[in-house]
């Protein structure tokens, strides 16, 4: 029997994303066959709400806020920061809770992107890095890969 894994819960049909939707596919579902499945959401999780304005990463990825050295910002300005922190941290006792080995997490978010992220500019633009929950949880152990056609 394979080791469980931890999803983001957006990729599990749950309507958690920023906008109020999901992002299952048959890629996902493929690649989770047979899986025991630890699906959560960080942002949810953290305290915020859904829908909710969109968020980038400004100064920096994950690790540099998990470092204090960089913030998750709405395209308001707010400061989520704390938010993402909070969440990233409930996931990362989620994922051990539930036994998890690894993790499939939503492409490019602020909290679960893995090698690529947004670059706080607010248009569009990729920038190389980890969201806060992947940059956690490469921290402790549980390997990250982006989802299949997400």
């Amino acid at each position: 029997m394979e080791e469980a894994v931890f999803v983001s819960a957006c990729l599990r049909g749950v309507p958690c994303r920023f906008d109020g939707r999901h992002k299952a596919s048959p890629e996902v579902e493929e690649a989770l066959a047979g899986r025991t499945v630890v699906p959560f959401c960080p942002e949810v999780a953290g305290g915020l709400e859904t829908p909710r304005r969109p968020a980038e990463l400004v100064g920096g990825d994950g690790h540099d806020v998990l470092d204090g050295t960089a913030r998750v910002v709405e395209d308001t300005g707010r400061d989520v920061t704390a938010e993402f922190v909070e969440g990233a941290r409930r996931a990362l006792a989620a994922a051990r809770h539930g036994g998890c080995t690894e993790a499939l997490l939503m492409p490019r978010s602020p909290s679960c992107g893995r090698g690529t992220v947004y670059d706080g500019s607010f248009t569009g633009r990729p920038a190389a890095g980890d969201g806060v929950t992947a940059a956690l949880f490469e921290r402790h152990g549980i390997p990250v890969r982006p989802a299949p056609g997400a």
